[in-house]
């Protein structure tokens, strides 16, 4: 069993994960998708039919479509679900959880979970995914975090609170359903404005927990670093490093 990362009471998942409920138009605009090269490694060769869990508006469903997967989409948001739908047509949308997918047995040749494992109860979901997997398949866990070894990406992560940064040697938990757990990783940029970096700021669990004082000194302090301190003019596009961490693993 891989270990690694903090565990979150059910409670408290549950309280953070709610952030997320609504507000997918916003979501879809402002997060940045993720590397098809990452994609390419997480799915094993002769993949047919691929489930994407807690999808949201679909950033890594679209990879999948691309690969020639017939995908079906989960998530708890029917808010996000509704952007999943308008920019993948192609995939099957459905709402559940890692925990409780609601669909059959043995179905699907490869599970992902981007950017959302972290709001997962691991074990429960781990049983369930395992569930649905057909043997020998396999689980791929994805997130996109900024690249914090460069200095002014740095402190731009901690302006922003970008919780999602992992120390190096993180491996995430998942059951022992699960074997031959082995990493990727990706260096890759995603273009973005100096005020779409404001709005990224505004989709982060953090920031939407956040009282209107503490939002307020958040979007100042950005403000600040981004046009006084680092000197960008407004909406100057700049080349935002991050990092893909995958993991996959097959069923035991």
């Amino acid at each position: 069993m891989a270990r690694g990362g903090p565990r979150l009471d059910h409670g408290r998942r549950r309280e953070l994960g709610q952030s997320f409920q609504d507000g997918g138009e916003h979501y879809q605009q402002v997060r940045p998708g993720y590397p098809a090269e990452t994609a390419r490694w997480v799915v094993p060769p002769g993949a047919r039919d691929a489930l994407d869990v807690g999808a949201g508006t679909g950033k890594f469903t679209e990879l999948l479509l691309d690969l020639g997967l017939s995908v079906t989409a989960v998530d708890p948001s029917a808010d996000m679900l509704a952007q999943l739908v308008q920019h993948c047509p192609g995939a099957t949308a459905a709402l559940g959880t890692a925990e409780a997918t609601g669909l059959p047995e043995a179905a699907f040749d490869v599970v992902t979970v981007a950017q959302a494992w972290h709001w997962c109860d691991a074990l429960r979901a781990s049983t369930e995914l395992a569930r649905v997997l057909r043997p020998g398949g396999t689980l791929g866990l994805v997130w996109n975090q900024l690249d914090t070894s460069v200095p002014w990406v740095h402190r731009l992560s901690r302006i922003m609170h970008a919780g999602d940064v992992y120390k190096p040697g993180f491996r995430p938990l998942v059951g022992p359903e699960f074997e031959r757990l082995e990493s990727h990783l990706t260096h890759w940029q995603d273009a973005v404005t100096t005020h779409g970096l404001m709005e990224l700021t505004k989709s982060r669990s953090y920031y939407l927990r956040a009282g209107e004082a503490t939002r307020a000194k958040v979007l100042a302090n950005l403000d600040w670093y981004l046009h006084e301190h680092l000197g960008h003019g407004p909406d100057e596009e700049l080349e935002l490093p991050y990092l893909a961490l995958a993991w996959r693993a097959v069923r035991a």
